[in-house]
């Protein structure tokens, strides 16, 4: 379903991470952006002050600046006030970590994204949420990919921003200290694991069944799409697939990758699919 955007009051919200590694789009979605509306921009410097600046919004719509992980903090905070039914969130995606929102059909561009916020038309997406109201909106996987190298050095500034006191810190001890190559050891690869996967409460795949991944997306009409493949033994084994309302994963302690980061360890987790729950405002078709 899709609903014009109406381009009155913008709250523009721009992480602090995409000011840092793209300044430049940056400010190019903000001309464009205040070309368009009536803005007002924030500049938060770190996550408290994100969510404060975002809780005050008044009647302005929120369009957020920023990666993926910028996206799903908005959306995470939004699900948990209860405030996603009535809020229309816009993103304009700036950074290095942008899957998410190419799946969800977010231009990358700077320009051509500010102009879907003041252009496009609201469009209501499923969201998957689990029992600890944790929220994914693209996929899940079962188990979690290997951390990227780059993702250190954006947690760490995350960790940075709004602490000047911590940056002067951290240069005085890159001044002092010379700097040696780090050989980091690469991930072990992971090996099968032994799940028991449930579909709206039927078990498509039990744990005397090794697997090698489990996928979950929000599918169409408020369904999750699931895909199992099992461990090949000789042939190829063929892929098992299901689709519902609630997906229940059980078994020893595992990780899950959803959207820009790692979960878990765990031993049972069950999502439920939301449907409609997240308005986003899309280029209109």
């Amino acid at each position: 379903m899709a609903t014009s955007a109406t381009s009155d009051q913008l709250l523009v919200v721009i992480d602090p991470v995409a000011r840092r590694t793209d300044g430049e789009s940056v400010r190019i979605a903000k001309d464009v952006l205040s070309a368009g509306a009536t803005t007002k921009v924030c500049m938060p410097e770190g996550p408290e002050e994100f969510a404060r600046v975002l809780a005050r919004r008044g009647a302005r719509r929120p369009v957020v600046v920023g990666d993926d992980r910028a996206l799903l903090r908005a959306v995470s905070l939004l699900h948990r006030r209860r405030e996603l039914a009535g809020c229309a969130l816009s993103f304009v995606p700036v950074g290095g970590a942008l899957s998410v929102a190419r799946s969800l059909g977010v231009p990358t561009g700077a320009v051509a994204a500010a102009r879907a916020v003041l252009d496009g038309v609201e469009r209501r997406l499923d969201l998957l949420v689990d029992d600890s109201d944790g929220v994914v909106l693209g996929a899940l996987r079962i188990p979690a990919p290997a951390p990227r190298p780059s993702e250190p050095a954006v947690e760490a500034a995350v960790a940075a921003a709004g602490r000047p006191w911590l940056r002067t810190c951290q240069t005085l001890v890159r001044t002092l200290v010379p700097a040696r190559p780090v050989r980091e050891p690469a991930p072990p690869a992971p090996g099968p694991s032994r799940l028991r996967v449930e579909v709206d409460g039927v078990t498509l795949v039990d744990l005397g069944q090794p697997v090698e991944a489990v996928s979950v997306t929000p599918g169409a009409a408020g369904l999750a799409e699931v895909e199992v493949r099992p461990v090949s033994v000789g042939a190829e084994a063929s892929l098992l697939r299901a689709s519902g309302r609630t997906v229940t994963v059980t078994g020893a302690d595992f990780r899950y990758g959803a959207d820009a980061g790692v979960a878990g360890p765990v031993r049972r987790r069950t999502w439920t699919v939301w449907e409609g729950a997240l308005g986003l405002t899309l280029p209109g078709r």
